[in-house]
């Protein structure tokens, strides 16, 4: 039987808010989410809806896949 591990969604929201010397409290009050939103989105804990996504790359004026990627999960017996 297969089992599915998932797909995921990686970010580098971490590295793009050093790099912008921007505090979590500042990113959160430039998109409208809370500083604990950003701290978990930061940990992987999180995936934020598109609309915020898009939001994050903007503050940052980059491209959203700059940002945010996709990885397809596996099936266990696919190696």
């Amino acid at each position: 039987m297969k089992k599915n591990l998932g797909d995921s969604i990686s970010n580098k929201v971490y590295e793009h808010r050093v790099l912008a010397r921007m505090s979590q409290q500042e990113l959160a009050k430039q998109v409208g989410v809370s500083k604990q939103t950003i701290f978990v989105m930061e940990k992987g804990n999180y995936v934020p809806s598109l609309l915020l996504a898009f939001r994050i790359a903007n503050v940052f004026n980059v491209d959203v896949n700059e940002i945010f990627s996709y990885s397809k999960g596996m099936d266990e017996n696919d190696e």
